[in-house]
Formats: C-alpha cells, sequence, structure tokens
C-alpha cells in the first residue's frame, strides 16, 4: 500500500521522470531478452557486469531517443516486463539459429574425421558439446563480429519496438513471426552445416574408398586401426587448406541475413 502511494506521488511530482522510467525498463527488459540468448553477447567469457553495463548504456541511449510514452491506465508493469523479455527472446533465439547452421558443420566434420569422443564442455551453454562444433561455433561468433554482425542485432533490437510496442499486454505471434523466415533459418541448419562441412566428408569418403581398396588386396593389414590414424590427421590438414574460403562462405552466409527482424 505504501509503496503504490509512494509511486503515485512521484509519478506526480515528476511526471516525465516516471515516464522515462517505465520506458527504461521495458527497453532494459527486452535487451536483456536479447543478450541471454543472441550471440556474441551472450558468450559466458564476457564478463555479466559488462553486459549489464552495456544493456544500461543502451537503454539509457534509447530511452531518450525512442520518446518515452506514458503507462496506459490499468497495464500490468510485470506482464509487460515478462512479454518485453520474451519478446527480446525470439530475438535472439532467430539470431542463435543462424549461427547455429555453422557449428551444425563442426558437428559433422568432428564424427566423419574418427574424433567424435573428444568433448569439451561449453561454457556459455554448460553442456558437453564436440570439439569442432565448440571450433566452428566461435568461428562463427569471430566472423559475425568481424563483418558489423553486432550492429545488425542492435539495428535489429531498434525496430522491433516499431513491430512490438513496449506496453502491449499480449503477444501476437502470427503478426511478429514470418513463419517461412523462421523455417527457412531452421532448415539451414542441415542444409548449411553440409555445404561448410563437404570438402572434408568427400576427402574422408576417399581415403575410405582407398582403405577399402587396400583392405581387399592386403588383408594382412589391419586397415581398421590405419583409419583412426589417417583421418584425424587428413581431416585437419583438408580444413587448414580450405579454411580461408570457409572463412569466406561463412561471411556471405551471415551476411544474407543482415536483415535479421
Amino acid at each position: 500500500m505504501e509503496a503504490n502511494l509512494f509511486t503515485m506521488e512521484f509519478a506526480k511530482l515528476f511526471p516525465e521522470l516516471n515516464i522515462a522510467l517505465g520506458m527504461g525498463m521495458m527497453i532494459f527488459a527486452r535487451l536483456i531478452g536479447v543478450m541471454q540468448f543472441a550471440p556474441p553477447l551472450n558468450r559466458s567469457e564476457i564478463p555479466i557486469m559488462v553486459r549489464l553495463s552495456f544493456a544500461l548504456i543502451i537503454t539509457i541511449i534509447l530511452t531518450l531517443v525512442l520518446k518515452p510514452a506514458p503507462i496506459p491506465p490499468n497495464t500490468s508493469i510485470l506482464l509487460c516486463l515478462v512479454l518485453n523479455f520474451t519478446f527480446g527472446f525470439i530475438i535472439g533465439y532467430i539470431v542463435n539459429c543462424i549461427v547455429a547452421a555453422i557449428s551444425s558443420a563442426g558437428d559433422i566434420i568432428n564424427s566423419q574425421i574418427g574424433v567424435s569422443s573428444a568433448m569439451i564442455l561449453d561454457p556459455t551453454t554448460g553442456t558437453q558439446n564436440s570439439l569442432m562444433g565448440n571450433y566452428f561455433t566461435i568461428l562463427a561468433v569471430i566472423v559475425l563480429m568481424a563483418i558489423g554482425g553486432i550492429y545488425w542485432i542492435i539495428d535489429a533490437f531498434i525496430r522491433s519496438f516499431q513491430i512490438y510496442p513496449v506496453y502491449m499486454t499480449y503477444l501476437p505471434l502470427a503478426q511478429i513471426i514470418n513463419m517461412d523466415y523462421l523455417i527457412k533459418i531452421t532448415s539451414n541448419t542441415f542444409i548449411v552445416g553440409m555445404q561448410i562441412a563437404a570438402p572434408i566428408l568427400l576427402a574422408t569418403l576417399g581415403q575410405d574408398i582407398i582403405l577399402g581398396v587396400i583392405s581387399k588386396t592386403a588383408p594382412q593389414v589391419n586397415v581398421f586401426q590405419m583409419s583412426f590414424l589417417f583421418k584425424p590427421v587428413m581431416g585437419a590438414l583438408i580444413l587448414m587448406w580450405v579454411l580461408p574460403m570457409l572463412i569466406n562462405v561463412i561471411g556471405d552466409y551471415l551476411t544474407s541475413f543482415a536483415n535479421i527482424f
């Protein structure tokens, strides 16, 4: 009761500041939703204080730029905060799906070169990931930052306020999400992963054919043990050779989704 009374008195004494604070809370909640799931902002390597400071600075700037509107009467502030966070999560999920297509290439390569048992802990997700999958995830994040992906995310975040106002009390998913676009970015997880991993797949296929011929012509040779030695070495050499071309392919793929939202 006293808190509500204090809020009402504060709104009467400082109406413009009260409007700006309300708008800032919604912007901050939406931005936290984006940063929680969108790379590179979700990387655990970035200290939490750095991320919160960045979110606070962006919130202050956007609060001044977006011309704060008063809170509609009978509007639940808590509900608006939750919906804004959810909408920010949707933006972050879209960005994450785009980067996940690159990560899937690493998982495919990891199993083909015979190092599927090499698992490492991903500190961002807290799960065990494949060695090459984690490598391609970091590579995708680096390329995304190098080609200005962070600015695309910020631009999508700013344009999101035109699509979904901060004080809406419902989430019209059918209106704010293009299902064709969502299907495209999720299906790319396999298609683009196969395209990026194609050089390694072809190299390992040729190696399997050669080892198969050896096993038929010289049965005394233990081809099974030879494959454990040659596959990782051949895969690493091929990857080093095609890596400059793969970086260009990854950059072109990410650039095609510059208009994230």
